[in-house]
């Protein structure tokens, strides 16, 4: 009876893969889907009161409202508005002039400016951009967007100023700093060596790493340890974006001070000079972002607690066990991001009319991505309060044991390569991985960022991934190619995760 409830529990996540496997829909039409799914599931199997239901859904909803659409419609918005000013061409520009070391470059676009995208606005910017800029440099298309998705992977369960984690953590009722600083522990082996498959790849094998070894590995650890610090004292927010900036600042004042091995020379062509004054005005929005959540972060306790006054606490859910939603009307990434951008606009030279149509075309690009989000929360809030979560969990623990943890980052794999999100992922399966670590008593904040280190592998091989990769480089129809390029690394990185998932339990058992 167990696996029949267990396999009806599943029917929205298997739903979900198939509609967007086989039947190729839109991700939101086959989250709608989902969401309906559940509905009809909760109510017929598990007799679930059609009120608790509708609240249910009411409640994933809203959380998805507030702050994650806004966090998304921010980020993005803040990517676009820099676009249409012109000030990312000199952030590029100013990239693109540190060396004419190929293998160099790539660290800098793909690795320390492709986290910084994926901080920043994520929903593949970090894939789409870095492989663009790449092939405007001449690298070859498939390569581009092969270097970049290996590249983009690890930074994932931070992308767009930490919403994955921070989502993943509120909807399991975990701390924020915790798990960020839990997952950015797990990822951390995965992020060093990274950076070293990029230059192997770029060199086309392992004699590439010769005279690259230092910069190659001052370059992983400058990204590593500032984003376990801020993890540990700021939370998921800025994890990626201050280990980004710091992996971008040391790769170039070490780039500054090598000499170009001539067989990875490549040609680029002069620009115009970046004055201060210049540079200035591209960061600024970025800037302004990392200096307001900064200032309002716990590390900053008399402002944060000053402006957590401004929130309210509600109750939606009507049944057995609510949880109780806490909406931050200013103190929240999405309000903060958006002045930032509002600011750095106005320095940039951006008028009123220009920010209401990036904006209006901001809101038309993430309408689908909204909806996704809508419908994806509401499905995992109706399966967590049903008891369709806890139906799933049971099975999979009974069948599988001690050895679970072997399988929580493939779990969260899943997700990723299915819906192309490691939110989705989390929002879809960290309910499953807590129920996990309570049944084995294994400590939560282990087994539900496991969930975010599988993510880092799904990323790389989610079909999204590919699509956006190939379209930003003029390369549509070569998907099979670039699956068959990047498979292997995601399986290998799995195959490891599994191990250093199943120590780790047993550390923390």
């Amino acid at each position: 009876m167990s696996f029949i409830y267990f396999v009806i529990g599943l029917a929205p996540i298997l739903w979900l893969a198939f509609a967007l496997m086989v039947l190729k829909m839109p991700t939101y039409k086959a989250a709608c889907g989902s969401l309906i799914a559940s509905i009809l599931l909760a109510i017929l199997f598990w007799h679930f009161p059609i009120i608790a239901t509708a609240t249910a859904a009411l409640e994933g909803f809203l959380m998805a409202l507030w702050p994650i659409i806004l966090v998304i419609l921010a980020a993005v918005f803040t990517y676009n508005l820099s676009c249409h000013t012109k000030g990312m061409d000199i952030i590029k520009q100013m990239i693109t002039s540190v060396s004419d070391d190929k293998r160099i470059l790539v660290l800098l676009i793909a690795w320390c400016f492709g986290g910084f995208m994926e901080g920043m606005a994520g929903f593949g910017t970090a894939i789409a951009i870095p492989a663009s800029m790449l092939v405007s440099l001449g690298f070859n298309p498939l390569f581009s967007c092969f270097v970049c998705l290996i590249a983009n992977g690890t930074p994932t369960p931070f992308g767009s100023i930490g919403i994955p984690t921070v989502t993943l953590a509120n909807l399991v009722s975990l701390e924020n700093t915790k798990l960020a600083f839990m997952t950015s522990c797990q990822l951390a082996p995965f992020m060093l060596l990274c950076p070293f498959l990029i230059v192997i790849v770029t060199g086309k094998g392992i004699k590439a790493l010769k005279g690259m070894v230092p910069i190659t590995l001052a370059t992983g650890l400058s990204f590593v340890l500032p984003q376990i610090l801020v993890s540990y004292f700021v939370g998921a927010e800025l994890a990626v974006i201050v280990g980004s900036v710091c992996s971008l600042i040391v790769t170039i004042l070490l780039a500054l001070k090598k000499k170009t091995d001539p067989a990875y020379r490549i040609q680029i062509e002069a620009k115009e000079k970046v004055t201060l004054n210049k540079a200035w005005k591209a960061w600024s929005p970025f800037i302004f972002i990392f200096v307001f959540l900064l200032l309002t972060s716990k590390l900053v306790s008399p402002v944060n607690n000053a402006l957590a006054r401004f929130s309210s606490s509600v109750q939606i859910y009507r049944g057995a066990n609510p949880s109780t939603l806490t909406f931050s009307w200013i103190n929240t990434p999405g309000v903060w991001i958006f002045l930032s951008a509002i600011l750095g606009g106005l320095i940039q030279g951006a008028k009123c009319k220009d920010f209401i149509t990036v904006f209006k075309a901001t809101f038309k690009q993430m309408s689908e991505t909204m909806l996704t989000m809508l419908f994806v929360l509401g499905c995992a809030k109706i399966m967590g309060y049903s008891g369709m979560i806890a139906s799933i969990s049971s099975f999979a623990i009974a069948a599988t044991g001690q050895f679970y943890p072997l399988f929580a980052p493939w779990i969260g794999a899943l997700g990723t390569f299915v819906t192309g999100s490691g939110t989705n992922s989390g929002v879809l399966f960290g309910a499953i991985q807590q129920s996990a670590a309570n049944h084995l008593s294994i400590d939560s904040y282990w087994m539900v960022a496991l969930n975010s280190l599988g993510v880092a592998a799904g990323k790389m091989l989610s079909p999204q991934s590919l699509a956006i990769g190939l379209s930003s480089a003029n390369a549509k129809g070569e998907d099979s190619k670039l699956l068959n390029m990047i498979l292997p690394y995601g399986i290998c990185f799995l195959i490891l995760m599994s191990i250093f998932a199943f120590v780790g339990a047993k550390i923390f058992g």
